[in-house]
């Protein structure tokens, strides 16, 4: 008879693992957090990215550094309107406000027929919390040749110097939406000073559209400057109120626009600004 086999005694455990260096948790966690890319991050304290800015806010500020843009160029020929929004994000700051990159397009505000004239712009805008006049930063490309602009522009400014007697009491557009062709002129250049107006009092939820343009009066100047007076009502869309504008607007081409304004509000207390030469923040007026 054999005799009985005795089992194989069991391996040894495996040694524990080293122990880890004081501070060696928190280079990992750093490391992982610089491994998923600084885009995770605000840009600054106090921000959170927001995933999916609504298309309505794009819009919104897409308009508004339209109508910073059109005032800043201080050209009734560079006018542009928005075409359509193709990219943005936003930050929000619930002490401070909301800021949106945008990319958008634009067209040019009276395309002749088979003009193509679209052009592209990219802006910062910055809504300070349901406050007016957001501050902007924006580029747009050329839609076309400064020195076509240019000649335009002084077209425009003859066609000025020639208007003599006041418009008081017309209607532009008329009630059927009509321009004529004579004054145009008129209504270029009063759209251009009222997007001032309307940069100046638009908030992250309410915005302006220029509606009718219902009285000029035009000064006689000792200089070559288009100095008039005109008075246009405003649409607010979010509360469908009209409001009506004073605005006093000195332009000659290539120089920077100056504007004065007085606006009659509705329900809330009656508003006033300027904006002259490269000067960026506006002084309250007294009266107009």
């Amino acid at each position: 008879m054999q005799p009985r086999r005795q089992p194989s005694p069991a391996p040894p455990p495996p040694p524990p693992p080293p122990a880890l260096r004081p501070g060696a948790p928190l280079l990992a966690l750093l490391l992982l957090l610089s491994l998923r890319g600084a885009a995770a991050v605000p840009e600054e304290p106090g921000q959170s990215q927001d995933a999916g800015p609504s298309r309505g806010l794009l819009q919104q500020a897409a308009r508004a550094a339209l109508h910073f843009f059109n005032f800043r160029a201080g050209s009734p020929s560079a006018l542009r309107v928005l075409a359509a929004v193709q990219e943005g994000r936003a930050w929000v700051n619930p002490k401070e406000g909301c800021k949106v990159d945008l990319v958008f397009s634009t067209e040019r505000y009276k395309a002749e027929e088979g003009e193509e004239g679209l052009g592209k712009c990219s802006a910062r805008v910055f809504f300070k919390n349901q406050k007016p006049r957001p501050a902007i930063n924006v580029t747009c490309t050329r839609l076309f040749e400064k020195k076509k602009q240019q000649q335009e522009d002084y077209l425009l400014y003859k066609q000025m110097k020639r208007l003599k007697a006041p418009l008081d009491g017309v209607s532009i557009p008329d009630s059927h939406g009509h321009i004529d062709p004579s004054l145009r002129p008129v209504w270029d250049l009063a759209f251009l000073g009222s997007s001032y107006v309307m940069w100046e009092k638009t908030t992250q939820s309410l915005h302006y559209y220029l509606a009718q343009l219902t009285g000029v009066k035009q000064w006689k100047t000792d200089d070559d400057e288009i100095d008039f007076d005109y008075t246009v009502l405003l649409h607010e869309f979010s509360t469908q109120e009209i409001i009506p504008c004073r605005i006093h607007l000195v332009w000659y081409p290539g120089k920077q626009l100056k504007v004065k304004y007085h606006c009659q509000e509705l329900q809330t207390p009656e508003a006033s600004g300027t904006e002259e030469g490269s000067a960026v923040a506006p002084t309250k007026l007294s009266n107009f």
